[in-house]
């Protein structure tokens, strides 16, 4: 077959989901997202939970609002960290069954 024959995704669409892999890919990243698929949290509350610095919770946060796969509110001078795809929610939970059922 021809290149013309098959269709391609975008290049800007490959990159996206490139970059939505390299994220999964960190065990940190896989726990907090997780954890907000629970809960709302701050920043002391899924630190202390993860057991982690606040400041290495806050880089973390950091990289998955810039990919908008987190949002917060405010309330006062805190912070509140929700999920903000749920499509990667979704993928992250079949991973998770894929991997406790294999």
């Amino acid at each position: 077959m021809k290149m013309e024959d098959h269709s391609f995704l975008k290049s800007e669409t490959i990159e996206n989901v490139s970059q939505i892999f390299k994220v999964l890919s960190d065990p940190t990243r896989i726990k907090i997202l997780y954890l907000l698929s629970q809960e709302e949290c701050n920043v002391n509350h899924i630190a202390e939970i993860l057991e982690m610095s606040q400041s290495a919770v806050s880089h973390q946060l950091s990289m998955l609002r810039n990919l908008r796969l987190v949002k917060y509110r405010r309330e006062g001078k805190t912070l509140f960290y929700s999920c903000a795809d749920e499509h990667v929610i979704s993928l992250l939970k079949q991973a998770i069954d894929h991997s406790e059922h294999h």
